[in-house]
């Protein structure tokens, strides 16, 4: 019976991993603030990106920049949370100004599009939409979620 009890338990957590995973966050309120920055959030919808934990928390970002800042520095701005307890990364993308999963987002880095803090990772949904924004406005590439790495952050700022 403590097997079944067990088995039932872990089944049900999975579902409600599963559900929060496929949910996208609501849009940030009036008052959410960017934790690495400061600024809010809400006032820059066309750069709107946010992570989900486990425990439900999300966090609001005014761009994939400093949405990768916190990924990277989470002892700093979250102190005690772990990138393994991240269950969704949603950003803005630029052409559709939809949500959509950031680790399976195209993002061109090195346009002449800025964001609210500056050079920005700009994500797209469709790769085929990602070369035609690098061709347009100048970009330098385009890369995966996987090749963020701090040191590439650290260049766009």
């Amino acid at each position: 019976m403590k097997r079944l009890a067990a088995a039932i338990l872990i089944a049900l957590f999975a579902v409600s991993l599963a559900g929060a995973m496929e949910q996208k966050p609501l849009k940030p309120g009036p008052r959410d603030k960017c934790p690495v920055c400061g600024m809010f959030v809400a006032k820059y919808p066309d750069f709107i990106a946010s992570v989900a934990f486990k425990d439900g928390a999300v966090f609001y970002f005014d761009g994939v920049k400093d949405l990768m800042k916190f990924y990277f520095r989470l002892e700093r701005y979250s102190p005690g949370r772990k990138q393994a307890d991240i269950v969704a990364f949603w950003v803005t993308d630029y052409y559709r100004m939809s949500l959509i999963d950031g680790r399976r987002a195209h993002y061109v880095i090195g346009s002449d599009v800025y964001g609210p803090m500056g050079k920005e990772l700009i994500p797209f949904e469709k790769k085929a939409e990602a070369e035609e924004f690098l061709r347009d406005h100048r970009g330098e590439r385009i890369i995966p979620f996987d090749a963020i790495t701090p040191d590439l952050i650290r260049r766009l700022d």
